[in-house]
């Protein structure tokens, strides 16, 4: 890879749904924006925590497709898997099948996975099994989660306008079952974005960390 310009194919796994569009919406907007060629894995539709809250089991794996939908992810490039939450531990060789089966297929440039401080163990299983699956072929880039992050290196900063934001907003709207968690409220998504931003004089960005860069 030698600039981000000369990617296609980029790969967004997202060990639950809604984390990617979290971690990386505006990003997914611009790249889209751009004409590249977006991919999107969740690993889990989070049915055991909707049963565990009284909802129906495939709520928010409805949800994810609207969401993914309104960022303007062909609904053929998004894929929901079927690990139980907080199982992923249990299950490290078959989602590193999983992404090696997806790797032969997508051959993605770039991929984006939760970043090294992610203190989720969903987050960290999907991590390390990204690293083992793509080390080789594809530039690699941790996206933010304060909530989970010990601590986070910004390494890559994405600049974004006021329409990828408001596209990352609206996606994230979609998740109404999640709407009382605190990293759903728009005021702190807007200022995460604000601080990148302001870390390049400019209004809005969004920051990751470097993982592998393949040149």
């Amino acid at each position: 890879m030698n600039t981000i310009n000369d990617v296609d194919s980029v790969l967004l796994l997202s060990p639950h749904t809604d984390d990617a569009e979290l971690g990386a919406g505006g990003t997914i907007a611009r790249f889209l924006e751009e004409g590249k060629d977006v991919f999107y894995i969740a690993f889990s539709g989070c049915e055991t925590t909707a049963r565990e809250v009284g909802i129906p089991a495939d709520t928010v794996r409805n949800e994810c497709k609207i969401s993914t939908a309104t960022l303007g992810l062909k609904p053929a490039n998004v894929f929901i898997l079927n690990y139980e939450v907080r199982t992923f531990p249990e299950h490290r060789q078959e989602i590193l099948d999983d992404l090696i089966k997806f790797k032969k297929n997508i051959k993605p440039g770039l991929v984006l996975a939760p970043s090294s401080s992610d203190m989720h163990q969903d987050h960290g299983v999907i991590y390390w099994e990204t690293l083992r699956a793509f080390k080789r072929e594809a530039s690699i880039w941790g996206y933010e989660h304060p909530w989970n992050n010990l601590t986070f290196t910004t390494d890559i900063f994405v600049k974004l306008t006021q329409v990828n934001i408001e596209k990352k907003l609206k996606a994230l709207s979609e998740y109404k079952s999640q709407s009382q968690k605190s990293y759903m409220n728009e005021v702190n998504i807007r200022s995460l974005i604000n601080t990148r931003g302001s870390q390049l004089d400019l209004p809005y960005a969004e920051a990751f960390e470097l993982l592998r860069l393949i040149y």
